[in-house]
């Protein structure tokens, strides 16, 4: 991973709008934010010789690449675990292009989970090894068994429901600085959390992500092309996943401790190949399909100790001016959930200094992927 080490840029960013319901396809929306990054980037289709997204992604390379006329592709992956895989799209392309696989990468992520189905209410296929374990037990969905890992905090660390609203408030307060996101005219009061009809107790509905279509995309190139593009560029610093031994997805059922989850080992080996400590990072985009992933995570990453993610979101602290500002486009949770890859652009917008909630003087920033899966993170710099 030394060879990767600001040897890549990402510099460009595009997306889709973001709504329940949009009439376009998967594709044709994967399409449109892939030119729209190609097109900040100032790089034509046809130079593109690199892809990677995730396994739950339908739109195929093929598809991609005939659509919008790219080149030959001398490198292509995909990255499971759903939400986790964000962040390892990035990196799969920053490792290609620094070994000399590529010379530009795309990566992207097109949904429609807003009008689509919701993937565990399908009952015709036979349930996945680990699933055997939660579902006739009644975790259905993946909020169960984050409740579950919530009650185990709150319970283990004095945790408590307003260290949850203090994570969905500070993503909507920067929704609504967001134009494109779909909270943008919605704020979010504390009597209106706490009121708020339960989903999985102890979490509400506004610990809930949103259910959104929509598609996001970047491009990736070495640092040496970044800076002939036509945008400023935004340099990979660091890069990681993470896979903990004995992993249960979701529960971690197996671990010695279940509240340590694979964000631990992520960020074992993300700092490990940094020139930079938690305490340089500017700003963060953590992953925040449940608002609990964000305590989590702060822990994991190394902001606070073992057990005490719940009360570094007091007095502020997650929002502009505090002492780590996060989801600065309003996240998951308040701005669209295209599995996480909105917080890899917002890092981006955050760097270049165009963010709607800027973050003043922002030069350091940590991206996360899904905390509760096999994850992956970033760490970008200017």
């Amino acid at each position: 991973m030394v060879g990767i080490k600001d040897a890549t840029a990402i510099v460009g960013i595009g997306q889709t709008p973001f709504a329940k319901q949009l009439r376009e396809d998967e594709r044709t929306l994967a399409c449109r934010a892939v030119l729209a990054a190609l097109d900040d980037a100032g790089i034509a289709p046809g130079e593109v010789d690199a892809l990677a997204s995730y396994t739950m992604e339908d739109t195929d390379e093929v598809e991609l690449a005939k659509a919008v006329g790219l080149g030959d592709l001398t490198f292509f992956s995909k990255v499971g675990y759903g939400g986790g895989g964000s962040c390892a799209t990035v990196a799969h392309l920053a490792a290609a292009i620094a070994s000399g696989q590529a010379t530009v990468g795309v990566a992207w992520r097109s949904r429609k989970r807003g009008s689509g189905p919701r993937p565990w209410t399908n009952t015709d296929v036979q349930l996945p090894t680990p699933a055997q374990w939660t579902r006739p037990f009644g975790l259905l969905r993946p909020v169960d068994e984050i409740a579950m890992l919530a009650r185990r905090h709150m319970h283990e660390y004095g945790t408590t429901r307003d260290h949850l609203f203090n994570v969905a408030l500070a993503c909507r307060n920067r929704a609504n600085q967001n134009p494109s996101a779909i909270m943008y005219d919605r704020p979010l009061t504390r009597e209106m959390y706490m009121t708020s009809r339960w989903i999985s107790e102890p979490l509400c509905l506004y610990d809930n992500c949103l259910e959104t279509d929509g598609a996001l995309a970047c491009v990736v190139v070495s640092s040496e092309r970044a800076r002939d593009c036509a945008q400023r560029p935004v340099y990979v610093h660091s890069a990681a996943q993470g896979l903990p031994a004995q992993h249960h997805g979701m529960v971690n059922y197996w671990n010695d401790d279940p509240l340590t989850g694979p964000a631990w080992t992520a960020a074992r080996h993300l700092w490990k190949h940094a020139d930079l400590t938690p305490q340089d990072i500017d700003v963060a985009q953590i992953y925040d399909a449940f608002t609990p992933l964000v305590p989590l995570s702060l822990e994991g990453y190394g902001f606070c100790g073992r057990g005490e993610g719940g009360a570094y979101t007091e007095q502020g602290a997650l929002e502009i001016g505090g002492r780590l500002p996060i989801n600065t486009g309003g996240g998951g949770l308040s701005e669209a959930y295209v599995h996480g890859f909105n917080l890899i652009n917002e890092g981006v917008k955050q760097l270049r200094g165009t963010g709607t909630a800027q973050v003043p003087g922002a030069a350091t920033c940590l991206v996360t992927a899904g905390e509760g899966v096999p994850t992956s993170a970033l760490l970008l710099r200017t």
